[in-house]
């Protein structure tokens, strides 16, 4: 919803459209930057730290390129975004799944490609296009990244749990009796009488003397 009020804001004409623009997006990140947190992207400190230093060194360097180009009145305003769309990029890739990742890179260079824009820098070649092809898949690898769990670069492990397929029922004896004493002397007595019974049967041909 924020991306969206900020994809419709940045169509308008004037600094403060862009503004409210860019604090929607903003906003996102905020959210991103929450969700990531709270999921774990801090569990591991010193895989946070050098993934916050490497992403602030990022983020320096293109806001030094920028910055002599843009207008007096957006420059506070695009640092302050810059920053927290670099520590969104790093929460992203410091929680671990590599959807996340490339989500949070695919978006900080897609606003880097957009602020060139801004500093009237030299562009690429059909540059709106990937603008928007970044956004859109930094928006779909951060939302499926997260909550869907299966993406084009990762899928869940296919495991057999023999715990799954076994039967939790204790093995019964054709006596009637349970895994127990109980079931154990009932088919030792079961089997006895089988016997008793078998050898009381006459077999054929054996003369009637014979069986006790």
């Amino acid at each position: 919803m924020r991306g969206w009020a900020g994809d419709v804001l940045l169509q308008l004409d004037g600094d403060t459209s862009f503004l409210l623009g860019m604090g929607a997006f903003a906003a996102g990140h905020v959210c991103y930057l929450t969700l990531f947190t709270v999921s774990g992207a801090l569990a591991d400190r010193r895989r946070a730290a050098r993934t916050a230093a490497g992403y602030a060194v990022v983020g320096l360097a293109a806001l030094v390129v920028v910055w002599p180009g843009l207008p007096s009145g957006l420059r506070v305003p695009v640092a302050a975004y810059s920053l927290l769309l670099t520590a969104m990029a790093a929460g992203a890739a410091a929680l671990g799944p590599r959807a996340t990742a490339v989500g949070g890179a695919l978006f900080l260079l897609s606003d880097t490609l957009l602020a060139t824009r801004l500093a009237d820098l030299p562009e690429l070649p059909a540059a709106d296009f990937w603008i928007m092809l970044g956004y859109l898949a930094a928006q779909f690898l951060l939302s499926t990244g997260r909550y869907g769990g299966t993406t084009p670069f990762e899928q869940p492990p296919r495991t057999t749990s023999y715990a799954r397929h076994r039967d939790p029922r204790p093995p019964r004896h054709p006596g009637g009796g349970g895994a127990g004493p109980g079931g154990a002397a009932a088919h030792r007595r079961g089997g006895a009488r089988g016997a008793g019974l078998h050898l009381r049967q006459r077999p054929v041909g054996v003369p009637r003397r014979v069986v006790p």
